[in-house]
């Protein structure tokens, strides 16, 4: 797994957050969360956050039962009441069981693990505690467009493309039914327009991720015939 301990990884949370800045990020989540990824969600069911950070997602996702891990312990403080939360590493969720999850969710996770054994084992816990039938979706930085930005966060390991890792999840149980190769720019740390009008506008405007877009969504399914 990462090199990261929970006090460096507090560290960079605290850093990169305040950088961007938390008010600006949930703000941000907010309005993505409203006008895409509720779409994509079952309101009546349950959703994972992996690596969930500051829970600028899970807190603003529209379901009603949810679960949020973390290698920071200092996540907690800054979830919603009604998140159960768990200081844990992604390959360890030996608290959620089997064929639970309707939903699981991560964004710019897969890249801070060392290596695609680790990853490995990470999408395999995923898929045991996804009901057959349940969906991980997954925001990351694609290396096939982010080749030049990606290396410069040190904490980055793996590089994936929407290709590579659609690859990764079949070759671990998935099946894939939906990948976007470029949906969001890669950074908020930056000077482009967060207001909640053009957000909207952009995520209506597919046309548009094609020339901002240097992240990928892969959506993969559990296949709804599968056991364990």
């Amino acid at each position: 797994m990462p090199l990261e301990t929970a006090e460096n990884v507090s560290q960079i949370y605290r850093t990169r957050f305040e950088e961007t800045g938390i008010a600006k990020r949930d703000r941000v989540w907010k309005t993505l969360c409203k006008s895409y990824f509720d779409h994509h969600m079952v309101s009546s069911g349950s959703i994972l956050d992996l690596a969930c950070g500051y829970g600028e997602f899970v807190n603003n996702i529209d379901v009603k039962t949810k679960f949020a891990v973390d290698l920071n312990p200092d996540a907690k403080s800054h979830l919603n009441g009604g998140v159960n939360f768990k200081a844990t590493r992604a390959d360890n969720l030996s608290h959620i069981p089997s064929n639970t999850l309707d939903r699981a969710f991560t964004s710019n996770f897969l890249e801070h693990l060392p290596d695609k054994k680790a990853c490995d084992a990470v999408l395999k816990e995923v898929l045991r505690v996804l009901k057959p039938g349940g969906r991980f979706i997954i925001l990351g930085p694609n290396i096939k467009y982010a080749y030049k930005e990606y290396w410069d966060f040190y904490d980055h390991y793996l590089e994936l493309s929407h290709i590579s890792l659609a690859e990764g999840l079949r070759m671990n149980g998935y099946e894939i039914t939906s990948n976007v190769p470029r949906f969001l720019p890669f950074t908020m740390a930056n000077k482009q327009p967060t207001h909640d009008l053009f957000i909207r506008a952009y995520l209506a405007m597919p046309l548009f991720w094609k020339v901002f877009g240097k992240q990928f969504l892969v959506t993969a399914e559990k296949p709804k015939n599968a056991i364990g």
